[in-house]
């Protein structure tokens, strides 16, 4: 007889019944736990008393603050958002990149990304949930690609995560790493680097040669 498969750790899957109100008030509870008080601050007590979620629920179903933060970035992989389709690459691109410069920027929504993104400087699940949230987003990008190589924009082979963080890269490091401005000049200026390296065939991916492969090999 097989043997019984050992219990997930809490937080790493969904329960069965667990109803989309609930999900949604425990996201928001944590969203804005981090805005008020950092990653260092949230704790399960603050996210019980603002969801309204009893913290033995909590901590049953999530087992703690790192896993809170996991559902939290796991709830915003199951939006609706889908990549621009402008009728050009360089529209698509810069409708990209101006769409971060506003997520980052309006004071009404930059607060939460801004706080959940130094969380997981903090916190290696949600580092991990971080970048399965990008991850995802970078495949919606498929499609935005795909039209790009019909309209003979953009070279067979490009990868659209290739893509997708080219425009992010420029724009994140304004805003994480050097505080730099971060407006619509800079958004049209990832998006025209971006477009000029996708032209060039920086991000098509090409089959290795077996001689090439042999001596990487070496």
């Amino acid at each position: 007889m097989a043997a019984e498969p050992s219990p997930a750790a809490p937080g790493t899957v969904r329960p069965g019944g667990r109803t989309s109100r609930t999900r949604a008030a425990v996201h928001d509870a944590v969203l804005a736990g981090l805005v008020e008080h950092g990653y260092a601050g949230l704790t399960v007590e603050y996210v019980a008393e603002r969801s309204g979620v009893h913290k033995t629920t909590l901590y049953r179903r999530w087992g703690g603050v790192d896993g809170l933060l996991t559902e939290a970035l796991d709830l915003a992989r199951e939006d609706s958002w889908t990549p621009p389709d402008t009728g050009t690459l360089r529209g698509d691109l810069q409708a990209l990149a101006h769409g971060i410069v506003d997520a980052f920027t309006d004071p009404g929504t930059a607060a939460a990304p801004t706080a959940l993104i130094a969380a997981a400087f903090r916190s290696e699940r949600a580092a991990e949930a971080l970048r399965g949230l990008h991850q995802e987003r970078f495949a919606r990008c498929g499609p935005l690609i795909a039209r790009a190589v019909e309209r003979g924009e953009a070279p067979a082979g490009t990868d659209a995560g290739a893509v997708a963080r080219a425009v992010c890269a420029p724009l994140f490091l304004r805003l994480f790493i050097t505080h730099e401005p971060v407006d619509a000049a800079a958004a049209d200026e990832a998006a025209e680097a971006t477009l000029a390296a996708v032209a060039a065939g920086a991000y098509a991916v090409r089959p290795s040669t077996p001689a090439l492969s042999a001596r990487r090999h070496r």
